[in-house]
């Protein structure tokens, strides 16, 4: 009977030496003699337990990890290959592990189970449902479908996803475009990537269910540079789909029409932003564009476009499938649905954890990411990237919801949350922001461009204790500068972990004060 062995191809994994792996498995089982099939699955999210192996058992799938080339040797003497627990590396059922368990996981729901590149393993764990649920429904009521679900947009700003395709569908044009923002340039962010490489197949079904819904019959899924084996798995992806008849003329036998094609960023985080996306999209630099028009009316190539992020295109296939009703049920308030959140940075338990919103901000950092690593006590978190707002403990009770989140001068983001320990120095981290800002801004706005460089030479000052209350005082009519007069969000939200770093730490603002009285 032929072994099935899982191992990840998901970056994380491979950075970890998982191609040595299947190479050691494959040569020690050829000294066996044992039939084994080794199946490259999609990352599950434990990335601190990358490469992670699993085994296929009659009781299911049993992990061991972190697993080196060197450890296969006495893994195959301890009868992993039965799923045996003897070695240190057993995890047991995987299915069964606490990380995973206490999951609400639906748009990862087929992420680390199988072969992104099989189509036949996709459509066995439910994949296409949704479309063609969504071709007999016709476009008016999948578009209604998706409003119902309250899914919101995953890339920062969440906006209501059916506000966006209503508007898209009742715009008149000769030509409208569906274009997904995979440009995931956030610090601590990895969800698009895992989806991209883990599962491919879920978002060409959303964006294909987006075409029908708006009447788009184009699509682009604009990646950054930096992830080549995200870009060459949608590559296969999209051919093997094509080849099916599930993308290009009369979709799945239907009337629709719709193909599409990755295009790859040319590697600016201000692309980020949608715009700019769309001006880079068009093989012109990435400049903000001033809105109104807005995309959805006058978006690529000056017609009606979705753009929307990986995350919440990856969410339609099950809000069509199961009913918007469905995905709704998960949630609290206005944050309906659940939302992927990345834990990184100072954590025990790095990973991806899919979650419905509502739990608390304390309850990821412990019950998953399990503390820092170094032990230390922590200080901060920073939730949605370089422009999200640093908290420290005693906002932790905080629920996970955009409203929320909102309330305490923070936002959800793309779901990166990133922790910190006691060692952690709040004025560098305050200035990295006015510095991140100033390299990435486009140029195109004066708040932005200048604003940020005035703001990292004001943080050097106080640094240096140089007329600390004014310069305090500076910093925040540069951001409010920055908020009120900026084109996008990159000089917009820098004022974000700038703020709240000064806020809620502002012993960390005046130590260049003290040392300077001290002398």
């Amino acid at each position: 009977m032929t072994i099935k062995i899982y191992v990840p191809i998901d970056v994380a994994a491979l950075a970890c030496g998982a191609d040595e792996v299947v190479l050691a498995i494959q040569t020690e089982a050829l000294k066996r003699g044992l039939p084994v099939e080794i199946v490259r699955n999609g990352s599950r999210g434990l990335l601190w337990l990358e490469p992670m192996v699993e085994v296929e058992t009659p009781k299911g799938r049993v992990a061991y990890g972190p697993v080196e080339a060197s450890d296969v040797k006495a893994l195959f003497d301890d009868g992993f290959h039965e799923g045996k627990g003897k070695h240190k590396l057993h995890i047991g059922l995987i299915d069964q592990h606490p990380y995973l368990k206490n999951q609400q996981r639906l748009t990862f729901a087929r992420c680390g189970i199988t072969d992104p590149r099989s189509l036949e393993a996709y459509k066995a764990l439910g994949g296409y449902k949704g479309l063609e649920k969504a071709i007999k429904l016709g476009p008016k009521d999948t578009v209604e479908e998706v409003f119902n679900s309250g899914l919101r947009g995953r890339g920062g700003a969440g906006f209501p996803t059916g506000i966006k395709w209503r508007t898209v569908a009742a715009a008149k044009a000769d030509r409208k475009y569906v274009v997904i923002n995979a440009d995931e340039g956030d610090s601590g962010t990895f969800s698009d990537r895992m989806i991209m490489e883990g599962d491919p197949f879920v978002l060409i079904e959303g964006m294909t269910i987006c075409g029908m819904a708006v009447g788009a019959t184009y699509g682009y899924v604009y990646v950054r540079s930096e992830y080549p084996h995200a870009i060459k798995a949608l590559n296969d992806c999209i051919a093997i789909a094509r080849k099916a008849g599930l993308l290009g003329k009369k979709v799945m036998g239907s009337s629709y029409d719709f193909d599409m094609e990755v295009r790859m960023g040319a590697g600016a985080y201000v692309c980020g932003e949608e715009t700019s996306l769309l001006e880079s999209l068009e093989g012109k630099r990435g400049l903000v564009r001033a809105k109104p028009p807005l995309p959805a009316l006058v978006g690529a190539f000056g017609k009606p476009t979705v753009i929307n992020n990986v995350m919440s295109m990856a969410s339609v296939p099950i809000i069509l499938s199961e009913g918007g009703k469905y995905y709704a049920d998960f949630g609290m308030g206005r944050s309906r649905g659940t939302m992927p959140v990345q834990l990184a940075g100072n954590l025990k338990y790095g990973g991806l954890v899919e979650i419905a919103f509502g739990c608390t901000l304390g309850s990821l950092v412990y019950d998953y990411g399990g503390g820092t690593a170094s032990g230390r006590p922590e200080r901060a978190v920073q939730v949605g990237g370089p422009l999200g707002a640093y908290l420290p403990t005693s906002l932790w009770e905080t629920l996970f919801d955009y409203e929320e989140f909102a309330k305490i001068g923070a936002g959800v983001g793309h779901g990166g949350i990133v922790l910190f320990d006691d060692t952690v120095d709040m004025l560098k981290m305050a200035r990295f922001a006015m510095e991140f800002c100033a390299i990435e801004s486009c140029g195109k706005c004066t708040p932005c461009r200048i604003g940020s460089t005035r703001g990292a030479e004001t943080f050097d000052k106080i640094r240096a204790g140089i007329d600390v209350e004014k310069n305090l005082a500076l910093i925040g009519d540069l951001s409010e500068t920055m908020r009120l007069g900026s084109l996008c969000a990159l000089g917009g939200m820098t004022p974000f972990p700038v703020d709240s770093a000064m806020k809620y730490f502002p012993e960390d603002f005046r130590r260049g004060q003290k040392l300077q009285a001290a002398e």
